[in-house]
């Protein structure tokens, strides 16, 4: 084992102690991006400017400065902008295109001494669960080569679930960074919208949209959200014992592939086991509300933010440039006709977001009347799909729209604004399972330390085996 598999804390007193450097830890990172080159992470990867940046790291190390992530490398999802590094949010007409300047988070980073690894693939503009990209090119799953790592963030799941870094950051609009995470074994957050500054990253829906951090575990995650929020209050321990979680059967537990659910069953057994009262809550009311708020305020606010974005940050195209030049068939089938008389009316988006508002009230609702902190329930229905499985799915017999699968469980709270978290428990078929947990809107710093404590009642999640 190397020092690159260990969550950040230990490789923390590593680099303090000087038992090992950021270079060592650099060299095991392009090593590893060499041996799972075909895993097709990488759309910014600069071997000698990462050396560069660790001997920098080293030389503060050594001059006694003591930061969270000084030395440390972390990857970033390609819609956010990293100085010296392209941006291109996965699409024809900004690949290879740099920015003029990090994006706040990114900033954020840095000055807690992280060393940005590269940019790591997604799906183009972030519309899409596969990361099946038709131009940087399909992202794949570390556990099995054939099959989806997730997304909108799939380069961030692959990266970490194959140990090529310890950490990457992705962005969450309905479920992009717990989906990944959880195809590919990793811890991954999602924190309340505004937590994160969204300066700098290229948007789909600011309602909707919020950076979060993919790591091996939720201490890790912790850690990264204090950095990108500027959170003060460090890490809340509790225990379980009488920690009162709601099970939302209907919906969420309906339909599950079996090897799914019997994993995600056995994960509830076991917090029984640890003194975790677990209630039944009944939220199929969700559903139809969901299904009015999901679509209408994305493709309304993806046309007037990603403007915006365009305009402010001078990327050097057009929204009607970049909409003629997607590559990837399902996106150009989303985006295709937003600005030709395909958009979303002003009135059926502001319907939607009085949808959202019912929804927030339900979620409140649940919490208060149940005296419950958190809901628990798979992060997806099913393991990972195969590459190409782009349209639909097989769940139990039945061919379902694959985008609609992935994203069942993590897009009513990403609706709602919640913060969630998603877990990596035992393989089904060989391939990682997810337990998510969504929490109140803005008890994030919360639901961290309940899902810290989760994770250590739990079995550790296999890992898969890589070259020291």
């Amino acid at each position: 084992m190397h020092a690159i598999d260990l969550p950040l804390s230990a490789i923390r007193k590593l680099l303090d102690g000087a038992s090992v450097s950021s270079l060592d830890l650099a060299e095991a990172c392009i090593a590893r991006s060499q041996a799972f080159s075909d895993l097709n992470v990488w759309v910014s990867f600069d071997p000698e400017a990462l050396r560069k940046e660790a001997r920098d790291a080293d030389r503060r190390l050594a001059a006694g400065e003591r930061l969270p992530l000084l030395g440390i490398p972390i990857a970033l999802k390609d819609n956010i902008e990293a100085a010296g590094m392209a941006c291109g949010a996965g699409t024809a007409s900004l690949n290879g295109k740099q920015p003029r300047a990090d994006a706040e988070l990114v900033a954020r980073l840095r000055a807690a001494g992280a060393v940005i690894a590269g940019k790591v693939g997604m799906h183009e503009l972030a519309f899409g669960i596969t990361t099946n990209n038709a131009v940087t090119g399909a992202v794949r799953n570390p556990w099995d080569r054939t099959r989806i790592p997730g997304g909108s963030s799939g380069g961030s799941g692959a990266v970490v679930g194959a140990r090529i870094v310890p950490a990457s950051i992705g962005t969450d609009t309905g479920g992009s960074v717990r989906v990944p995470a959880a195809l590919c074994g990793v811890s991954g957050f999602r924190p309340t919208v505004g937590r994160v500054p969204a300066l700098g990253i290229a948007p789909i829906s600011l309602t909707r949209d919020t950076a979060g951090p993919l790591a091996y575990t939720i201490a890790d995650c912790a850690l990264l959200d204090e950095v990108m929020t500027g959170a003060k209050d460090g890490r809340m321990k509790l225990t379980l014992q009488g920690l009162r979680l709601g099970v939302p059967r209907r919906p969420f537990w309906n339909d599950l592939e079996p090897a799914v659910e019997q994993v995600s069953e056995s994960a509830l057994d076991t917090l029984r086991q640890a003194g975790v009262e677990l209630v039944d809550v009944d939220m199929s009311a969700l559903s139809e509300l969901n299904a009015s708020v999901s679509f209408p305020v994305v493709f309304f606010e993806f046309v007037r933010d990603m403007r915006k974005y365009l305009e402010a940050r001078g990327r050097g195209v057009t929204l009607e440039e970049m909409i003629a030049a997607v590559g990837s068939p399902d996106v150009r089938g989303a985006v295709g006709t937003l600005l030709t008389g395909g958009g979303i009316p002003e009135d059926v988006y502001e319907s939607a977001l009085q949808a959202r508002a019912k929804m927030q009230a339900l979620y409140a609702q649940a919490f208060e009347s149940h005296r419950i902190e958190a809901l628990v329930f798979p992060t997806t229905p099913r393991v990972a799909a195969l590459v190409g499985e782009d349209e639909t799915v097989d769940l139990n017999g039945t061919q379902q729209p694959t985008f609609g699968t992935f994203i069942r469980n993590t897009d009513p709270g990403s609706n709602a604004s919640l913060p969630g978290a998603t877990i990596p428990l035992a393989l089904a078929n060989n391939l990682p399972v997810g337990l998510a947990l969504d929490g109140p809107i803005d008890s994030d710093r919360r639901l961290l330390a309940i899902a810290e404590a989760v994770q250590s009642a739990l079995a550790p999640a296999p890992q898969l085996t890589t070259p020291n």
